[in-house]
């Protein structure tokens, strides 16, 4: 699918892998829209990249149909969707002095990774369904996983069990939508750089990097929008979810 003169939504497209991803698509001729709860960095660079910006809490079901009805006024009907709102959250299942996990950070983490990455997916298919062809498709959904689906660490009960869930939709969500000629991938990115990253001392984030095979340092988010480039234009990459982490396998911490 060549992306020029198609309208796009990139979730969490203010920052990190998903600014990198909307700038690539509006690179390529996509006429993007970035949604993200932070309305101040996501219309910094939406106006940097000559995209549309829309506040959306992927969790609220009305924001989410609100924010894709005025995408498509303005653009049309969108066919791509990729996934990268998302949240971290580190506790232990039992913490200091006998401290059970908090319950309601462990339902947030799961509500905005998982059920929020559903929501919109659900609801961007929704609309896409009705729409004509593409030569053999009539879209692609792209969403954001991480290796801590399968080598979660100490203190990432809530964060992998929450990409563990958008892993484990992929190929039944690939199938119900197979009929409407939509496809559905998941990207498990590795240790990238991040704004969060990139308020870790230097040490750190060097230590990190050496933890990746090859190449050792840390993920580019340009490097995440080449994967999502190439799932774009390869109409054969469906149902799958395909690790971006240089042959990383996270230790337990």
């Amino acid at each position: 699918m060549n992306v020029k003169g198609l309208a796009a939504i990139v979730t969490g497209g203010g920052s990190g892998l998903g600014a990198a991803t909307a700038e690539k698509l509006a690179n390529d001729g996509a006429k993007v829209t970035i949604f993200d709860m932070n309305e101040e960095t996501g219309r910094a660079h939406a106006a940097k990249i000559g995209a549309a910006f829309a506040k959306v809490n992927v969790t609220d079901a009305t924001n989410v149909s609100a924010a894709l009805a005025a995408a498509e006024v303005q653009n049309g009907v969108a066919r791509i969707l990729v996934n990268c709102a998302g949240i971290v959250y580190g506790g232990k299942t039992v913490g200091r002095e006998a401290t059970p996990h908090p319950l309601d950070q462990f339902k947030k983490v799961i509500e905005v990774n998982l059920i929020g990455t559903f929501n919109v997916i659900s609801q961007f298919a929704a609309r896409l369904s009705r729409a004509e062809l593409v030569g053999e498709e009539r879209g692609v959904i792209v969403n954001t996983a991480s290796i801590a689906a399968f080598d979660g660490q100490i203190g990432q009960a809530a964060y992998a069990a929450s990409k563990g869930g958008v892993v484990a939709m992929t190929l039944p969500i690939a199938r119900d939508l197979s009929q409407l000629g939509i496809r559905v991938v998941t990207i498990a990115p590795g240790i990238f750089w991040t704004p969060m990253m990139a308020s870790l001392p230097e040490e750190v984030r060097d230590s990190l990097g050496k933890q990746v095979p090859f190449p050792s340092r840390l993920g580019k988010p340009e490097e995440y929008a080449l994967m999502v480039d190439s799932i774009i234009n390869n109409p054969m990459i469906n149902g799958e979810t395909i690790r971006l982490d240089g042959a990383m396998r996270m230790p337990p911490c």
